[in-house]
């Protein structure tokens, strides 16, 4: 069992829009410890693991990282 909440499909969408045309997004997240992040990253995937989604996003400096969907408190493209 999880606590993954699904995200609505439309936004599943823009993700997947961002990633094919690579727009760089302005991620607002919670971390694992309920600590707010913004940050930019280039969207490069979505993965499904243990019943979540998850984003796969490069950072700046091109360390990547997995972004759960459900953590997600807002994304802008720039």
């Amino acid at each position: 069992m999880t606590d993954y909440t699904p995200i609505d499909c439309a936004l599943y969408s823009e993700y997947e829009l961002a990633i094919v045309q690579r727009k760089r997004l302005r991620i607002s997240w919670t971390d694992p410890n309920g600590q707010t992040c913004i940050e930019v990253f280039t969207p490069l995937d979505l993965l499904t693991r243990d019943h979540a989604e998850y984003l796969i996003a490069s950072r700046v400096d091109e360390q990547r990282i997995e972004l759960r969907l459900d953590r997600i408190i807002r994304s802008e493209p720039l």
